[in-house]
């Protein structure tokens, strides 16, 4: 009896073994039932993370009518006032223009017969000067002031040909007839050309002709 009893202590699986079982068994179902509850203490976040998407569908892509309305408001405004702006520019265009030819009409018939008969650029280049003039003074029109200083000691008048170029090339040709200037005294006539207001024509005096 006594042999059986000791054989029974030292057989594997006794009472420390049946205990220590037990205490892995307890603790597995501890770590079981703390990760169900974080699981369930985070999908609400998870949920919460997702990026939003809007209902495109219900977008007209259209400003709202009180914006649509100020911009083709502004749209209007500016086409008018840029219309009004160039109506301005061509009227003042116009009278310097009807201006300048009335003055010069006078002149310019017997200054062209003139120098139609003077060989090479005449004899009183020296007594002509010529300055551009801004086109803020002639309306956007290419113009020069032509100052001519009678330097002889008798009245004279005076034949003028100005040509303005574009580069080296002439784009137009105007005359200019001073009458009966005193000695020493000056006249200051205005050539123009109406062409290719876009442009810087630069003025330059081809022939002046005394007589």
């Amino acid at each position: 009896m006594q042999r059986f009893l000791h054989a029974r202590e030292r057989a594997p699986g006794g009472p420390n073994r049946r205990v220590g079982l037990a205490a892995i068994a307890l603790a597995g179902a501890v770590l079981v039932a703390a990760g169900c509850a974080s699981s369930s203490s985070t999908a609400p976040s998870t949920a919460s993370s997702r990026p939003f998407s809007p209902d495109v569908s219900s977008f007209s892509g259209e400003l709202p009518s009180s914006v649509a309305s100020a911009k083709s408001s502004l749209l209007e405004s500016a086409s008018a006032a840029a219309s009004a702006a160039e109506a301005s520019r061509s009227a003042a265009a116009a009278s310097f223009e009807a201006s300048v030819s009335a003055q010069l009409a006078a002149g310019r018939a017997e200054a062209q017969s003139v120098l139609a008969g003077t060989q090479g650029t005449g004899n009183a280049l020296s007594d002509i000067t010529i300055t551009g003039l801004p086109k803020a003074q002639t309306a956007g029109i290419n113009a020069a002031l032509v100052t001519v200083v009678n330097s002889t000691s008798s009245t004279a008048s005076y034949a003028i040909k100005v040509e303005f170029l574009d580069g080296d090339q002439v784009v137009d040709t105007t005359f200019l007839g001073v009458k009966d200037l005193a000695p020493g005294a000056k006249a200051t006539p205005t050539a123009f050309s109406p062409l290719d207001r876009d442009k810087a024509l630069v003025p330059r005096v081809a022939q002046a002709q005394r007589y």
